[in-house]
């Protein structure tokens, strides 16, 4: 089963990290990264833009109106995502739970939805 695992950071903590500190983070996740991928686990990583790029983008009523930044007003905002296959939920999590930049953030575990249902879209 994939999930998608979206890594929600707070700028500020990552920039008052020392240089030692970022390069260890950055080494400890990039051997992340490749031992999920060695392992079979990893469909595919991106990590963000900082959230200050972003504009959020809403049509209502026919009109689009353009926000920028992120729109919820929050510390932390998604830095970046990863698509993984588990066998299920608890695995996932596991995996998750592993990726270097939880400890000073957080990671939000979904499942796919592998086909847009028909009747609902929140079951």
């Amino acid at each position: 089963m994939k999930y998608l695992c979206l890594a929600y950071e707070e700028e500020r903590k990552l920039n008052d990290l020392s240089q030692s500190e970022w390069e260890a983070l950055r080494k400890e996740t990039l051997d992340y990264v490749d031992a999920l991928r060695k392992s079979g686990h990893l469909i595919m990583t991106q990590a963000l833009q900082s959230a200050t790029r972003a504009t959020t983008l809403r049509v209502r009523n026919g009109k689009l109106s353009a926000t920028d930044g992120p729109f919820a007003e929050t510390k932390e905002q998604i830095g970046g995502f990863f698509l993984i296959e588990a066998e299920g939920f608890d695995e996932a999590a596991r995996i998750a739970a592993e990726w270097p930049s939880a400890r000073i953030g957080s990671i939000e575990v979904r499942p796919i939805e592998e086909e847009l249902s028909h009747d609902r879209r929140y079951r």
